[in-house]
């Protein structure tokens, strides 16, 4: 066997361990999407979206109205706390620090460590700051402990978009005589709008998936609580996912799965209209 044989047949192994791989990592997520869609497409129906669960469990009828609506307004104040933090600090690390600077290596290492800590820490910190002060759980508390989650990951990923952006774009700018703050918001910015884009709603779906901190600041509740009531504990779908999977009532458990279901719709949803938007606003070719 010659070497261009043997070279082409470890190609071709590499290229069927690497299909292998990605098989071993798409059967099981497929199983699990198709395992809550038939279990949880039998009860989604506009009532489900928009009505509380019924006082008595057992009942049936009623849906996790108070959930979405709960999980809209945390996640709106997480991200809304998040995005800019997240966004400002990664246009520090990419464009105004050295790769000795202190500072940047800290809030390095910071976010790298607060991504891999479990989130019920967060929580713990923010009933601590947060709960305990106010004297209430709320939903703002829980906005608050999400918004905390989203920061690492919106940093590091809207980071690597920052240095993904070509240098010869900054260079032609400073070229033409622009600052560099302009040239960071007006050539920069843009050009890194997909990866920021992506990162904003990887932290998103984290945030809309956690449990565990919402329990120890938004509590829950079976109330509808309007949009504008921010002060009070507060229901979301993760919570209401968690406490209707407990129970042994058969309608209680078609409700849980039911709204693992809207949740991953919504995040699918909230994903494929953000890239449309990106795609609409940032065109390569002009």
């Amino acid at each position: 066997m010659t070497s261009l044989q043997a070279r082409h047949r470890r190609d071709k192994t590499m290229i069927g361990l690497m299909i292998a791989a990605l098989v071993v990592a798409i059967v099981p997520l497929v199983f699990i999407l198709a395992d809550v869609i038939i279990k949880g497409i039998g009860d989604l129906n506009l009532s489900f979206l928009t009505q509380p669960e019924p006082f008595v469990q057992m009942a049936p009828g009623g849906g996790f109205g108070a959930g979405i609506r709960g999980t809209i307004k945390m996640v709106g104040l997480g991200t809304a706390i998040a995005v800019p933090i997240g966004v400002f600090a990664a246009v520090y690390l990419a464009e105004y620090s050295g790769r000795r600077n202190t500072l940047a290596t800290a809030v390095r290492f910071f976010a790298d460590v607060m991504t891999g800590i479990p989130s019920i820490f967060v929580g713990i910190f923010v009933f601590t700051v947060v709960v305990l002060t106010t004297g209430s759980f709320s939903t703002y508390a829980g906005g608050i402990a999400l918004g905390i989650l989203m920061i690492p990951v919106i940093v590091r990923t809207s980071e690597e978009a920052l240095l993904l952006v070509p240098a010869i774009l900054r260079e032609s700018a400073f070229a033409l005589g622009i600052r560099k703050w302009r040239t960071i918001i007006s050539v920069v910015l843009p050009a890194a709008l997909p990866g920021i884009t992506t990162g904003v709603l990887l932290a998103i779906a984290r945030a809309a998936g956690e449990t565990a901190p919402l329990l120890l600041t938004a509590f829950g509740s079976q109330l509808l609580v309007g949009y504008g009531s921010w002060g009070g504990p507060e229901t979301s779908l993760t919570l209401e996912i968690f406490n209707n999977s407990r129970a042994f009532l058969p309608v209680q458990v078609a409700r849980a799965w039911t709204g693992a279901l809207v949740l991953i719709i919504g995040v699918l949803l909230l994903s494929l209209v953000a890239r449309w938007a990106v795609a609409r606003r940032w065109k390569p070719d002009r």
